[in-house]
């Protein structure tokens, strides 16, 4: 496999996983979840190596940074509604933030998970970059935490817009921010597919959310570890 095939049947892959779930919508069918299990699938049953099929398709994953620098135009573009819900964003992604943290240690502690794996699942609702220093910094596994931030974000990204639907939420600010918040990038992805000012307040709330967790590293998390000491 090279570079090219890779790219392409990855492509395919998820072009045809979109269509499928844009016409029956059934959350199960969702690009995110289908996409990654045809893929394992098909480059078990080619019998092509992970590390393989990592490398020809890697320039995918490094158009990452330059799609989120990206979203710095939409979010000029509605900066007007930025000032304008400034209070609203700090405290839903304050609350988001904390309600994070806190349900994550309990359900480790009375889990009774091992301190190393309940330090590396606290930063899981953030991006993966910030989430991998903020577990090295707290004494986290930063290779768990990824793995714990990916299963955040795919599931978020795949039950979100079930909720949003669920409840009839309306508001271009109030998706993307649960979107944002609930699924980082994966939700922000979701959250394209409602318009441009649902994906400007997703990224909002994907930055503000690293911003406030790393704030927690240094206060809430402290406390909450002198609870089990």
């Amino acid at each position: 496999m090279n570079m090219i095939i890779g790219t392409l049947i990855t492509y395919i892959v998820y072009r045809l996983a979109k269509k499928v779930y844009q016409k029956w919508s059934f959350p199960l069918l969702n690009p995110l979840l289908v996409s990654p299990i045809v893929l394992i699938g098909f480059i078990s049953l080619a019998d092509i190596p992970a590390v393989s099929y990592l490398n020809d398709t890697k320039w995918i994953t490094n158009m990452l940074g330059p799609a989120t620098v990206a979203f710095a135009i939409p979010i000029y573009k509605h900066f007007y509604l930025l000032k304008k819900y400034i209070g609203n964003i700090l405290i839903s992604i304050t609350c988001g933030t904390f309600v994070a943290i806190v349900t994550s240690f309990a359900l480790a502690f009375f889990g009774q998970l091992p301190l190393d794996l309940l330090l590396s699942l606290l930063p899981r609702s953030i991006t993966t970059p910030i989430a991998i220093e903020m577990s090295e910094s707290i004494g986290g596994l930063p290779a768990l935490t990824t793995v714990f931030v990916i299963v955040t974000g795919m599931s978020g990204g795949i039950i979100g817009p079930s909720i949003i639907k669920w409840f009839s939420i309306q508001s271009p600010v109030a998706r993307g921010l649960a979107l944002g918040m609930g699924a980082h990038g994966s939700g922000t992805a979701a959250a394209m597919e409602y318009g441009e000012k649902e994906a400007t307040f997703s990224t909002i709330a994907l930055i503000f959310a690293a911003w406030i967790t790393l704030i927690w590293g240094n206060s809430l998390i402290p406390a909450l570890m002198l609870m089990i000491k």
